[in-house]
């Protein structure tokens, strides 16, 4: 059943993508979204049947064998796995479906075009891709499936190759994540320099040795498991358009909208909070990158939401809540909750799949406009598209009943990490900063509704006359992902962030560690002795390892002879963090509820009661609207710090390196020197017999004395 999952949508692209002259460009379509609709039914069944408590291992092949690295290809099935199976597949078939009348008639392409089967083909291996990644056993199946949907992005950012801005978008995209990849990667060699394996069994085993290990990197000694930890996390802030790397997500809104509800809201840019949750039994010892993780989510968040606040693309204003939200998801990761971290990916891929898709509704209802400045009143024109923005605007902004269990589904993840940032942090910068974020949210979350379904009509007027409710087949994908925004927090709330039994249980973590958790003594007290039993064992090999400079030894063994930590997820003996969130104050908990309602009075005073506000405040403010307008000028900044310099580089060495030196050289011996020998040979060429005679006896003289000088000895 797994493989059924991970291969059918490789097989859909495949035929899709090279047999649809073959087959037809409809059928295409239809395959391909079949198939996803298979893969979607298997992983829920999957989700819902599976036994948390055993990790299930299907071998596929052997891949790459050398010495200690053996990559054999394998499925690794645990909840972590099961809950991207669904989120993935889910939101890839309902993508598809919904293709099938968004890209029905595509503007973009003129009469008698083919490009929807490539486009399918396209969306179902990246689907393919993001499985692999997943599903992985090692870290070099993860970064096959990382590069996977490297590339898939980059076919589907730049899908409209005609327009120059959808090129530069895609090679920005690559780019940006090139580099966040790099430090992935190095992260890799350093795993498998220390511990001589990259399956994920072995580094989970080692990690305790690993955290008392020192490493050479750059100069100076670094601790093993905080240098292995950012490395990787340095990865996961590329693809997961953390701050600094961010630059790429908002430009790739270039590509059609389902690809940014697929790739950019729900799966791709998801990646890194499933590799920080996935490594947890490495990064629970690296306190020191878990506070860098918990800052950077933080700021993202804040950075992020503040530039939301004065976008005027619809599908920006929804680009950058995501990257916001991601924030939020790394806060929860980097204290410690990672349960909390995997509920939020797991809510927010539902309401913010159903935001993009309602976007691409009034898109293509508006004629592909996509400037809010040009909308308004339009919630009389497409009433099911209003009312599926709605409930994804109640779920984003976090609408529920304070103080229970009972809200839209993102009011109950988003508020467990805003409780645990505040346990994980003692109330400190991590926790403010999404409270303000989640009141920003809240602002451009209704600002959008506002000036899109209400008010006066404004633009174009012909557009809005003709302004027409999308097909069904574009209409269920948003009521089934509604469902979604509306239920999935109140069903899975206990399982995500109730109760440590239910938690662990879930996440198939066995009792003892569930002990641990709730902070029993005798226990932590016992987990403790354990570690310093496991420390003397391996304390030969440590000092061995200090003694050759070889820190690697150490943590092999420790690889052989410790065992992995059970469950999908770990939480060390000494993180109480969830507990605390637990036992927060009740103005902590109602803080967000708070936060939103703000958010909402303000949207409300400035689009529907007063709607001069905006232009005044951005008129009396013009410093700071400028600034957010431009988004904190790191574009501009990067140009001048990186791409400017690139490319002067680049134009030096192609008119001096280039056309100077190597052109100049081959033109040079080409038309200058060359003739000129060919001159001289010419003019000795005279015809003349005394001329040879002379050559030949000047040949002579020099071939005797050459004789004599060296003595014959050659």
């Amino acid at each position: 059943m797994e493989k059924i999952i991970l291969f059918a949508p490789l097989i859909g692209s495949l035929i899709a993508g090279f047999g649809w002259r073959m087959i037809g460009e409809k059928a295409a379509q239809y395959l391909t979204t079949g198939l996803l609709f298979l893969a979607c039914l298997l992983s829920w069944i999957v989700f819902l049947g599976l036994d948390a408590e055993h990790v299930k291992q299907i071998h596929i092949l052997d891949f790459i064998q050398s010495g200690h690295l053996d990559t054999a290809w394998a499925i690794r099935v645990d909840r972590l796995t099961a809950i991207m199976l669904i989120v993935v597949t889910t939101v890839s078939a309902l993508v598809h479906l919904y293709s099938m009348g968004y890209m029905a008639h595509d503007e973009n392409w003129g009469q008698g075009e083919h490009y929807k089967a490539r486009f399918f083909a396209y969306l179902s291996f990246f689907t393919f891709t993001m499985l692999m990644l997943v599903t992985a056993d090692n870290l070099l199946q993860m970064f096959f499936g990382w590069e996977g949907v490297g590339v898939a992005s980059y076919l589907l950012i730049g899908f409209y190759y005609k327009k120059p801005s959808a090129n530069a978008a895609a090679i920005k995209a690559f780019v940006v994540n090139r580099v966040g990849d790099f430090g992935f990667l190095l992260g890799i060699f350093a795993i498998f320099f220390l511990t001589e394996s990259i399956k994920f069994d072995d580094i989970f085993a080692a990690a305790p040795v690993l955290a008392e290990t020192q490493l050479e990197f750059l100069w100076r000694e670094w601790n093993a498991a905080n240098l292995v930890a950012f490395l990787l996390f340095i990865g996961a802030m590329g693809k997961s358009a953390q701050l600094f790397l961010h630059t790429w997500l908002p430009d790739a809104m270039e590509g059609p909208t389902p690809v940014s509800a697929l790739i950019h809201a729900a799966t791709m840019v998801t990646a890194g909070v499933f590799l920080v949750s996935r490594m947890s039994p490495l990064i629970e010892y690296a306190d020191e990158t878990k506070a860098f993780i918990v800052f950077l989510g933080a700021a993202t968040a804040f950075v992020a939401a503040t530039i939301g606040l004065v976008q005027n693309d619809i599908k920006r204003v929804i680009a950058y809540s995501t990257m916001s939200q991601l924030g939020y998801m790394f806060v929860a990761a980097g204290v410690g909750v990672y349960s909390a971290a995997m509920f939020h990916l797991f809510t927010h891929a539902f309401f913010k799949a159903m935001l993009f898709l309602g976007a691409g509704s009034v898109i293509h209802a508006m004629h592909h406009e996509q400037d809010m400045r040009n909308y308004g009143g339009l919630r009389k024109k497409i009433p099911y598209t209003y009312w599926a923005m709605m409930i994804g605007t109640l779920a984003i902004t976090g609408v529920g009943i304070p103080l229970t269990h009972i809200g839209f589904a993102g009011f109950l993840s988003k508020d467990a990490i805003i409780e645990s940032a505040w346990a994980g942090t003692a109330g400190g910068f991590a926790f403010w900063a999404l409270v303000v974020a989640a009141m920003f949210t809240s602002f451009y979350s209704w600002r959008l509704i506002f000036l899109t379904f209400y008010g006066e009509p404004r633009g174009n007027k012909h557009t809005h006359d003709h302004a027409h409710e999308s097909p069904m087949v574009m209409l269920i994908p948003l009521g089934v992902l509604s469902l979604g925004a509306i239920f999935a927090g109140m069903i899975w709330f206990g399982s995500f962030f109730g109760d440590h039994n239910t938690v662990n249980k879930f996440y198939g973590v066995p009792a003892h560690h569930a002990e641990h958790s709730e902070g029993h003594g005798d226990e932590a007290a016992h987990g403790g002795d354990h570690a310093e039993a496991k420390a003397d064992d391996h304390a030969h090999d440590d000092v061995h390892a200090e003694k050759h400079g070889d820190e690697d030894h150490a943590a092999v063994a420790a690889a052989h002879h410790g065992e992995a930590p059970q469950g999908a997820i770990f939480t060390h003996p000494s993180n109480h963090v969830m507990d605390e969130a637990h036992h927060a104050p009740k103005w902590v908990k109602v803080s967000p509820f708070i936060a939103m309602v703000i958010g909402f009075v303000m949207a409300m005073w400035f689009y529907i009661w007063d709607p001069s506000m905006p232009a005044k405040t951005a008129a009396s403010q013009r410093p700071l609207y400028l600034f957010l307008l431009n988004k904190w000028y790191f574009d501009e900044l990067y140009d001048a710090i990186f791409v400017r310099p690139a490319r002067a580089v680049g134009a030096f060495l192609w008119k001096r390196g280039d056309g100077d030196v190597i052109d100049g050289g081959i033109n040079g011996v080409a038309m200058g020197i060359v003739p000129w020998v060919t001159k001289m040979a010419g003019r000795a060429q005279s015809g003349y017999i005394f001329t040879y005679a002379l050559a030949m006896v000047i040949g002579i003289v020099a071939l005797i004395t050459w004789m004599t000088l060296s003595g014959g000895a050659h």
